[in-house]
Formats: structure tokens, C-alpha cells, sequence
């Protein structure tokens, strides 16, 4: 019996896949490197597990209102005072089961079949396949000058009357671009003035190096929240390294909120009470595990750079931001999937191809792990990529060859 036409032309989470068969590997016995991640290996706060023990504790464990517990869209209210300087109230914020739901809900709310969402090259992977999944046309802006920031002219010469949503991520997963923010406020400004809602995917803004910080959108509208087409997507997965609480949310106008929630009802309910339950502890509580978080991230970025440096060809920009730098292996392979596979295979590190952010030839690295990681990761791959280099390489009771 055939599936769907959508079920046919969605494809797995090249991400998660490529998790799984990294944990597979491992588990195998193999040195896998595993330079693809997506979740810092920190541990949660305290806070949020001593919050969940005690919940747990009670035995009672019970659904939540679609849109969050009471207490959790507090916790929203306060966390979007302290870092985007806007009160809201309970019916501009809503819980989801992490911030993807929260975008995928938020693109079923606002898209109708063929109505197209906007966002620049490169992107997280899933951006077009939930544009799909909401029945839109994904409409990706690459830079003609190469770089990872497309000019605001070229971001609205992409806009059309079918536009309905620009989805920004920012830092940018997999850049760590910070985009401009002159920048970004020209476009927030154009998108308000023709009705078109901007998504700010804003899952990395505290990981932000080098002291800066990433401009919000709410920044960049003098708009009360009822009256903007500002959606600020955030949760808990990456700054609090809560990646399988499972915990996002969406600041946004109350009528789309709501939509929203009506939506959640029916697809999921309410996101799980204990995870929330555990995110309102971490939210509200000490803050220096984010801080010590960043620091580390920051150091390590600085070796990853400093490494892939040293590899005659390669090409990497500093990331500003996340924990991934996307670097141009295309003096190497222009093809980025035969590529990955071929680290795979050879030298069992696990990367992202390119391709699946929209830029052929680059490869994602991640240094969300541990800092031996990275240079093991690195060692291998200046290895491999060395014609003139030795014929095996030694890693621990592994043997590599060409």
C-alpha cells in the first residue's frame, strides 16, 4: 500500500540519523568521533533535577494545559523580561515539547498550501522539510558573494505576495553566524509593514563569544508584542544542556498564540509536566551553568579553529556563536555527503554534510564535546586529507589506513 505524497517526500533528520549511528558504532567497540552533535555534554542544572526528583517523587504526574503550566509560561514571562526587555502575558507565551515544536507549530498556524516561507543559506536542516510538513514552498536565500549572510536586498528580493513567514536563526546553526543587526532590523521593519511574520529561531542567543552579544528581534520593532509579526522561538535544550527534557516555547501575539495552542492540543497536548516542571527550575534559578557553558564552548571553538587552521585548503570562518563551525572542505571533495562518508568509513568521524544546510561542499563540525574530541577529530581528518602523509594512522588500539 503507498504511503502519502508528503510521507514520501520527507526524508529522516540527517542529524539525528547520523546520532544514531555514532551511538550504534560506539557501541560496537569502534573510536568513533563523533564531530556532528547537536547537545553539549554538560550536565543539567541541579536545580532542574532536584525540581524533577521532587515532582516525581509525589507520583503525581499529569497532563498539562496545551499551551504549558501556569507556572511554566511564568517562567516564560519572566525569562522574556530579563532578556528581551518586553512584558508580556500569559496568552503571548506558550509551551511546546522543545523549540521545534514550537516552530513546526507555529509554521501550521500561519502557512496555507503554497504559501512560501523565506530564510537564508545556510540553515538548520529541518527548515524545509517543516515548511513542507505545513503544506509551504521553502524559499532559501543564498548570498551571491559566498558568505553566510545573504544582503537585505537579497533577502527581499526572495519576497514575494506568497510570502508568509521569514524564519531566521541567529546565532545560526550551522554558521554561528550573528547576523548584522542594522540588518536585521531593516528586514524586521519591511517584513511588519507588508504583514509577513518573522520566526527568530532563538534557541542559541546566549551562546554567544568574544563578550557580544545577539540582537534580538524584539529590538528591532517599536511595535507593542499584539501589534508585531515577531514570533521569538526559544527553549531549554541548548543554554541549560537539557536537550532530552524536551522543553521550548513561543513569545508572540496572543491571537497566534492561540492558534497555536488549539493546534498543540489536538497534535500533542500539553508538553510533559515533569519536564516543565524541571525547566521553570533551571530558568529561575543560578544562572552560571549557562556562563560556564559558553566559556567552554569559547575554548573550544578556538582550538577547533586554530587546528583546522593548520590544514592546507581548508577554510573555516570563526563562529560567533553556537557550537558548530561550518567549514569549506571543496579543495578537498565538492561533494560533502561522499565526503562524510569517506571520514566515516576511514577514519570513523562523524561529521554533517552540507549539503543538508543548503551549501554544497562544507562540512559541520561540531565542538559541543569534549576538547579531546576535538583534536582527535581534527588529527584524523589532516590525516586523511594529507596525499603525502603516512600510510597508517594510530588511534588508540585502532589502526587507520589509506
Amino acid at each position: 500500500m503507498p504511503f502519502s505524497k508528503l510521507a514520501a517526500a520527507i526524508g529522516a533528520s540527517v542529524t539525528l540519523k547520523l546520532n544514531a549511528q555514532a551511538a550504534r558504532m560506539r557501541a560496537a567497540g569502534d573510536p568513533v568521533v563523533h564531530l556532528g552533535g547537536g547537545e553539549p555534554k554538560s550536565l543539567a542544572p541541579m536545580a532542574a533535577i532536584d525540581a524533577g526528583i521532587a515532582m516525581l517523587k509525589t507520583g503525581e504526574i499529569r497532563y498539562s494545559p496545551a499551551a504549558g503550566t501556569p507556572a511554566m509560561r511564568d517562567a516564560i514571562i519572566a525569562y522574556t523580561r530579563k532578556f528581551y526587555g518586553r512584558d508580556v502575558e500569559r496568552p503571548n507565551v506558550m509551551a511546546s515539547a522543545g523549540a521545534k515544536q514550537a516552530i513546526m507549530v507555529a509554521l501550521l498556524a500561519l502557512v496555507d498550501p503554497q504559501d512560501e516561507v523565506v530564510f537564508p543559506v545556510p540553515y538548520w536542516v529541518s527548515y524545509p522539510d517543516m515548511t513542507r510538513l505545513a503544506g509551504g514552498v521553502p524559499v532559501p536565500v543564498r548570498a551571491a558573494d559566498g558568505s553566510f549572510q545573504p544582503t537585505l536586498d537579497e533577502m527581499i528580493a526572495a519576497i514575494t505576495p506568497r510570502t508568509r513567514v521569514v524564519l531566521l536563526n541567529s546565532p545560526n546553526n550551522p554558521s554561528g553566524k550573528v547576523y548584522n543587526g542594522d540588518w536585521l532590523r531593516g528586514l524586521v521593519q519591511y517584513c511588519e509593514e507588508r504583514d509577513i511574520y518573522v520566526m527568530m529561531d532563538d534557541i542559541y542567543h546566549r551562546l554567544v563569544f568574544d563578550g557580544k552579544q545577539a540582537v534580538h528581534c524584539y529590538e528591532c520593532t517599536d511595535r507593542e508584542v499584539d501589534d508585531s509579526r515577531v514570533i521569538i522561538l526559544n527553549g531549554v535544550s541548548k543554554q541549560y544542556a537539557m536537550t532530552g527534557f524536551r522543553i521550548g516555547w513561543a513569545v508572540g501575539p496572543r491571537d497566534l498564540i492561540q492558534a497555536m495552542a488549539n493546534i498543540q492540543s489536538h497534535q500533542s497536548g500539553g508538553p510533559c509536566s515533569l519536564s516543565q516542571k524541571a525547566a521553570i527550575a533551571a530558568i529561575e534559578g543560578a544562572q552560571g551553568s549557562v556562563g560556564e557553558l559558553r566559556q567552554t564552548l569559547e575554548i573550544s571553538r578556538n582550538e577547533l579553529v586554530a587546528l583546522l587552521g593548520e590544514i592546507p585548503g581548508l577554510k573555516a570562518d570563526k563562529p560567533e556563536g553556537t557550537f558548530y563551525c561550518f567549514a569549506d572542505f571543496r579543495a578537498f571533495d565538492e561533494d560533502s555527503t561522499r565526503l562524510a562518508a569517506r571520514l566515516l568509513d576511514k577514519i570513523q568521524v562523524v561529521t554533517v554534510p552540507g549539503i543538508e544546510f543548503g551549501m554544497e561542499g562544507f562540512l559541520r563540525l561540531s565542538y559541543c564535546g569534549s576538547i579531546e574530541d576535538v583534536r582527535e577529530g581534527v588529527r584524523r581528518i589532516k590525516w586523511l586529507l594529507d596525499e603525502n602523509g603516512a600510510p597508517e594512522l594510530i588511534a588508540g588500539d585502532k589502526v587507520f589506513s589509506r
